[in-house]
């Protein structure tokens, strides 16, 4: 998928289901040709920012959504619609309930999630989904292709 097909397929998932406030006007690219891969990306707010690895052939190889705030208080509102938002954008056929259950196959929602110190995943489709905690400010949503 191109950066064009994952905007216009992001903000689709954003209109469908009515999330508001995550609509993507536009990305910004940065050229890194040393490494034959470029970079985009786009920040929703200060506390929020989706950044993605583009391959020589404009196709996307990986995304990350990158959080701060404090991690002991429960992961909710923007940062999980955004994390459901990117699970349908990757996932054609997916519903939302579909995306809600990567999400908890993640163990994100479970109630004894130690929130400082969490590295949790799934697979899907080929596709590798992970949430991680790096410190008490700082969190990050990847999505990559699975090993």
């Amino acid at each position: 998928m191109t950066t064009t097909e994952f905007k216009n397929k992001f903000n689709g998932a954003v209109g469908k289901y009515r999330l508001n406030g995550l609509s993507i006007t536009r990305l910004d690219m940065n050229d890194s040709s040393a490494q034959d891969t470029d970079t985009f990306e786009y920040v929703f707010n200060d506390e929020l920012r989706l950044v993605g690895v583009v391959n020589a052939d404009e196709s996307i190889q990986e995304v990350r959504l990158y959080a701060t705030g404090d991690t002991s208080e429960p992961t909710g509102g923007i940062l999980l619609t955004a994390i459901a938002t990117l699970i349908l954008t990757t996932n054609n056929e997916y519903t939302y309930n579909d995306a809600q259950n990567v999400i908890q196959d993640i163990g994100i929602l479970d109630r004894d999630v130690n929130q400082r110190d969490f590295d949790g995943a799934t697979v899907r489709n080929g596709l590798e989904y992970r949430f991680s905690v790096q410190d008490h400010d700082h969190s990050t949503f990847e999505i990559t292709v699975a090993k």
